[in-house]
């Protein structure tokens, strides 16, 4: 007899987006007509920058020839990548990560759901809420929760996000082991001051606790003085592994990279309270179960830290980030309260209801996709989170059909 991993049956409904797309796909097939404008899941419109194409298209010319041809790669990723982010996304900023911390992926999404099969299953998860759904579901698959009631799941602590705490969640009253923290965030687009990041970082220390941070979203950053980097605090190479994406910094979401930082000396425990770093246990998962990001895909993410690279993609986030401004302001104008779309992609805005019958109101009436924060977690009820990823005449558009829907 073959036996299921049961803890799949507790994962509740079907995953966020793929019921989004459900009644997304349902809505236009009964109105072949209709000319949906998708402003709900957070995949990127515009083009890779030329610089990333022109290094690509070198890759692939390499690997037409004997003599620069490359096979398998290291799974840690090609040295010239890793050189490259230590260079630019920390030492630029004063931050000390070396390249041999650094370890090149397929994307944050897929290390931020791997990264949990380094802890024991009887370690105390905690998690904001709302929250980016992989975060939950990866540790409910591995067994770490009960049964899910009234919209959480047993074992697991949620970190309340609202708008009377800025959306940045307070310290855990009770014993954590993992923490799973997100600036900007996905989705309320929140962002966090150093002095903040700070406390977690002197509280994770102080009781032996590990920070999961993403910084996905770490380039939309424009407000002055705001951390790009969990390790701008002090002690955080103590207690901390970042995850960052080239998905949003230069539209790879199709493509595929990312990476995440794992500072040497950094510790775990084991059941007897030794201690032991926790690099080589993530060195040895990739080297089992990854063969490495593509050689064409790390030539492109290279050039992104090129002089044009930088330039050419920067434009692109600010071309997002003035959609972001160009939604806040009119649905401000409505009367909403909204949050994000300044250091961030998202915008959260509070509906004043239910979050799905608003999604469904957007969809029917201004044939408008947003997502319905409800999905995020028992505190995102009352809001959707709208996304600024789609073309200028689109995000007009769709504008001009939210005035008329809720004006």
């Amino acid at each position: 007899m073959i036996r299921v991993n049961e803890n799949y049956l507790k994962i509740q409904a079907s995953y966020l987006f793929t019921e989004i797309a459900h009644r997304v796909s349902k809505y236009q097939s009964e109105h072949p007509e209709a000319k949906i404008i998708r402003l709900g899941i957070g995949d990127v419109t515009e083009p890779l920058a030329p610089a990333v194409i022109e290094a690509m298209h070198k890759a692939v010319d390499d690997l037409s020839k004997r003599e620069t041809f490359y096979g398998y790669g290291p799974e840690q990723g090609y040295a010239f990548l890793r050189e490259a982010v230590a260079k630019n996304d920390f030492q630029a900023r004063g931050i000390n990560v070396a390249a041999d911390e650094i370890f090149i992926s397929d994307g944050a999404k897929c290390d931020c759901g791997n990264i949990q099969e380094l802890f024991g299953n009887d370690v105390v998860i905690a998690v904001p809420d709302p929250v980016y759904p992989v975060y939950v579901d990866t540790n409910v698959m591995a067994g770490r929760t009960d049964e899910a009631k009234n919209g959480r799941y047993g074992k697991l602590v949620y970190l309340d996000s609202t708008a009377e705490n800025g959306f940045v969640p307070d310290l855990p009253k009770r014993k954590v082991d993992v923490i799973y923290l997100c600036f900007p965030n996905n989705p309320t687009g929140a962002t966090a001051t150093k002095e903040e990041l700070q406390k977690w970082v002197d509280w994770a220390r102080k009781n032996k606790a590990l920070i999961l941070f993403d910084a996905a979203y770490e380039a939309f950053i424009r407000t002055p003085g705001l951390p790009h980097s969990i390790y701008e605090c002090e002690g955080a190479r103590e207690c901390a592994i970042e995850f960052r994406s080239f998905s949003k910094t230069a539209g790879f979401t199709g493509v595929r990279c990312g990476y995440t930082v794992v500072p040497k000396g950094l510790m775990g425990y084991t059941t007897k309270g030794k201690a032991v770093e926790l690099r080589p246990f993530w060195t040895r998962r990739q080297t089992t179960k990854f063969n490495g990001c593509s050689y064409v895909t790390q030539r492109g993410a290279e050039a992104v830290y090129s002089k044009e690279g930088k330039k050419q993609c920067k434009a692109t986030i600010d071309f997002y980030l003035k959609n972001a401004k160009i939604v806040k302001d009119a649905l401000v104008k409505l009367g909403y309260t909204v949050v994000g779309g300044t250091d961030s992609p998202y915008l959260w805005v509070n509906v004043k209801g239910d979050s799905w019958a608003f999604f469904d109101k957007l969809l029917h009436e201004a044939n408008v996709v947003t997502t319905p924060g409800a999905g995020f977690g028992k505190d995102g009820q009352g809001y959707i989170r709208i996304s600024a990823f789609n073309s200028r005449e689109n995000v007009k558009e769709a504008v001009k059909r939210l005035k008329k829907v809720l004006g």
